[in-house]
């Protein structure tokens, strides 16, 4: 049994935060069916501030932006870049294309196609989130997908020049300064100034997340990627301080990002909480993440490395950071996570930043039936079929025809019944012509 030291917020509040976001995305999205670009001027005027002549940026735009970058980000960006290029093209590889004669003449095979235009949602309301465009842009890329559109906001009502030089470098062929609801609708459904995309990808907040939501079946997206959540298991030998550092860092994405601890030890646990109360009140996100850990934040104690594993299963959050003396464990133990970090040489901080692998993540559960964003996201596996094969066009045309009356389904069997003719000379006794 676990011990709980600290509570989230119940459950029936944090649904009622939900409906009240599902409305507002709902009334958006229609008005911008309704209205178009006047309705994501509109919104964008609202929510950010934002009104300039033209949301998307030039090509002369772009270049005096990534211009002003310091020559050092543009290395950093570009050495990121490339890790998550690396990592995504090993991905890429390990997906094979196939073709195969499974009897005399019968030929199968599968292909993969990407999507002809994907969006880019790039969060940047609260900071400049240049690692989502390496993430969204740079794995699309890799996948072959030849039309990416870049939206990401004004912060403050500034042109986030590091995320534009960002979404430039990782090959973005459309950049917008446009965010929220307004941006993943107006990439979903177009309007007369931005063709629609077939997929969006991108984390965001509530408001992102259930516009995706909402959009999905009319557009694919990549998954359900809401606030970001973050899991340490620890045991008796964990740093409190590494546990409390690593807790703060996901919580300081927003107000209503989950940090959660569970340990075998009462110790750590205690000791955690004494940290995080320490260096809350110096952090210079504070404004984020001190309702975060208050409203959103919880510790659980547990006997045993086992009921360790099972509760954090149970929890299947995004980010799962091991503090344990055997952390590959978690490997065999657990199958409901986005991401795991293994051990304290690694932190959930590598995998938002720098380190290769991708941040997009299942979120609220969603760990539960889908991983994270990865090349094959931006790729149809799709099949094909040949018979050339009298033999074999004989064999399953006469199979068909049982097989598709055994449903009821006369018009297959048919289809099926006119091949055994062409090859075998079957007589067709529906045929009355």
């Amino acid at each position: 049994m676990a011990t709980i030291l600290k509570h989230a917020v119940s459950k029936a509040e944090v649904t009622a935060s939900l409906d009240q976001v599902r409305e507002t995305v709902t009334g958006v999205i229609a008005d911008i069916r309704e209205r178009g670009d006047d309705a994501v001027r509109a919104y964008s005027e609202k929510f950010d501030k934002w009104s300039p002549d033209s949301f998307r940026l030039s090509e002369e735009e772009v270049e005096k932006i990534v211009a002003s970058v310091p020559q050092q980000v543009i290395d950093d960006i570009r050495f990121v870049q490339e890790q998550v290029r690396s990592f995504a093209r090993h991905q890429l590889d390990s997906m094979g294309e196939f073709e195969v004669e499974t009897l005399p003449g019968v030929w199968l095979g599968q292909k993969h196609i990407p999507v002809q235009a994907a969006g880019a949602y790039i969060p940047g309301g609260r900071y400049p989130l240049t690692a989502s465009a390496h993430m969204t842009i740079v794995t699309a890329k890799v996948a072959g997908v030849p039309r990416v559109v870049a939206c990401t906001p004004p912060i403050h009502g500034e042109i986030p020049a590091a995320t534009v030089a960002a979404a430039h470098l990782a090959g973005a062929d459309e950049i917008w300064l446009l965010g929220g609801v307004q941006a993943v609708a107006a990439m979903a459904v177009g309007t007369d100034t931005m063709e629609p995309v077939n997929l969006i990808a991108g984390p965001g907040n509530a408001y992102v997340a259930e516009a995706k939501r909402q959009l999905f079946g009319e557009i694919g997206i990549d998954l359900f990627a809401g606030p970001t959540e973050i899991l340490v298991l620890a045991d008796d030998d964990a740093d409190p301080f590494v546990c409390a550092v690593d807790l703060l860092s996901q919580a300081e994405h927003g107000p209503d990002s989950p940090a959660v601890l569970i340990t075998t030890s009462r110790e750590v646990a205690e000791k955690t909480i004494a940290e995080v109360e320490r260096i809350l009140p110096g952090m210079p996100t504070r404004d984020y993440a001190e309702p975060a850990w208050r409203d959103h934040g919880q510790v659980h104690v547990v006997d045993t490395i086992d009921e360790l594993y099972a509760l954090a299963d149970e929890f299947a959050f995004e980010h799962v950071e091991v503090l344990t003396a055997e952390p590959r464990l978690a490997l065999e133990r657990m199958t409901q996570y986005g991401a795991l970090f293994l051990g304290e040489g690694t932190c959930v901080s590598f995998g938002d930043k720098v380190i290769g692998t991708n941040h997009v993540l299942p979120t609220r559960g969603a760990a539960r039936y889908t991983g994270g964003l990865w090349v094959g996201k931006y790729l149809k596996t799709v099949t094909y079929q040949e018979v050339t094969d009298t033999d074999s066009q004989t064999l399953f045309g006469r199979l068909c025809g049982r097989a598709a009356r055994v449903e009821l389904f006369e018009g297959h069997a048919r289809s099926g019944d006119v091949r055994a003719a062409k090859a075998a000379g079957d007589e067709l006794p529906w045929n009355t012509a």
